[in-house]
């Protein structure tokens, strides 16, 4: 991973839109601070696009996609995407339909009640009840989690053919081809009719953790938060660059490299 500084000012004017996670990289301890949101509201004004990718459920989510200036979240690593409309309205959007929802529903709670059963420690994510796609395990959010256990808890969901990832605070798992990547291209298309596969060097992703390894490996421009360092041994791919500051501070940092790249540059609006 290269120091942040070193991003190239011709590869940052290219670019058209941010991505990113957003716990323990777009906040810090549970919250936005105050340097992140303001980052936010830069990018805003620059009319470039942002949009969060979490593994985060729709509903606890929901409270924020009206108020953070971002174009869309995408919940429940890319199950669901939440868009404010001009008028303030909030949108949801399904990748998958309501019967394929409900099929899943009841297969994954059972999952979810074999992990609590089997692995020592184990507790859903105290977001649980906002949740429609996915299951969810706290590692290190309110509870704590050994290698062991999270390692267990992820084969048990593999083992029930869910898909799982390891967050930086959560074990999730999902039925679904869906992702962070495949949910990022989801709702690039549905905003901005923009293939981001066509196009990956002109957006940044920036993350912090292993489920967010499949953008690492496909962003040309990838930056880690500088706590990923916690997570640098277990990352099959890492990131092209890492800022200097942690969390949000970090984002900020990565915001700021943008913005002075990109001043006067191409603005793209949603359709």
């Amino acid at each position: 991973m290269l120091p942040l500084h070193t991003w190239p000012a011709e590869d940052r004017r290219r670019i058209v839109g941010v991505l990113t996670d957003i716990d323990d990289t777009l906040t810090t301890e549970g919250a936005i601070t105050p340097d992140a949101l303001q980052a936010l509201h830069g990018l805003k004004a620059a009319g470039l696009p942002v949009i969060a990718i979490t593994g985060r459920s729709v509903g606890w989510s929901e409270p924020f996609a009206p108020v953070w200036p971002v174009d869309a979240i995408v919940a429940e690593n890319g199950a669901v995407a939440l868009v404010a409309s001009p008028s303030g309205r909030l949108e949801k959007r399904y990748r998958q339909d309501v019967a394929t929802r409900a099929a899943h529903l009841a297969r994954m709670q059972q999952a979810l009640v074999r992990v609590e059963r089997e692995v020592p420690g184990a507790r859903r994510a105290t977001d649980s009840p906002g949740r429609e796609t996915d299951i969810a395990i706290d590692h290190s959010e309110f509870a704590h989690l050994g290698e062991a256990q999270i390692a267990q808890a992820v084969q048990i969901m593999r083992a029930e053919g869910m898909n799982a990832t390891v967050s930086s605070i959560h074990v999730n798992g999902w039925f679904g081809d869906h992702n962070k990547w495949v949910g990022a291209c989801w709702i690039v298309r549905e905003l901005f009719g923009r293939e981001l596969a066509s196009e990956l060097d002109r957006w940044v992703y920036v993350g912090d953790s292993t489920n967010d390894v499949l953008m690492f490996e496909r962003f040309p421009h990838s930056v880690g938060v500088a706590n990923i360092r916690r997570f640098e041994a277990k990352l099959s791919a890492l990131p092209r660059y890492i800022s200097a500051g942690e969390r949000g501070a970090g984002f900020a940092e990565v915001a700021a490299a943008v913005l002075q790249g990109r001043a006067g540059g191409e603005r793209i609006k949603a359709r």
